[in-house]
């Protein structure tokens, strides 16, 4: 029997702050009307207000997707090290 602590994998990492603004930006980008709130340029004459909110559609699920895969990267590894720490 060992008198250790049983030492835990910290809950902030480098790759869960990666996954924190891979969520947050989209909320950014959309809460800050003023930066979207004009006409100009125009894209296929869409006025700049509409498709600005139409490509954080497309760029929301894509980070949205890359934090998931990376979330479960991350508990993939945590749980390979948690089993192989056990065993130890």
């Amino acid at each position: 029997m060992s008198d250790l602590p049983e030492v835990k994998p910290p809950v902030v990492t480098p790759v869960r702050v990666v996954i924190a603004l891979c969520l947050l930006a989209p909320f950014v980008a959309m809460l800050w009307v003023g930066s979207y709130a004009k006409t100009d340029p125009t894209f296929i004459g869409i006025p700049f207000f509409y498709w600005y909110q139409m490509l954080w559609v497309l760029l929301s699920t894509a980070l949205t997707v890359t934090a998931h895969q990376l979330w479960r990267r991350d508990q993939r590894t945590r749980a390979a090290k948690a089993k192989g720490g056990a065993g130890a």
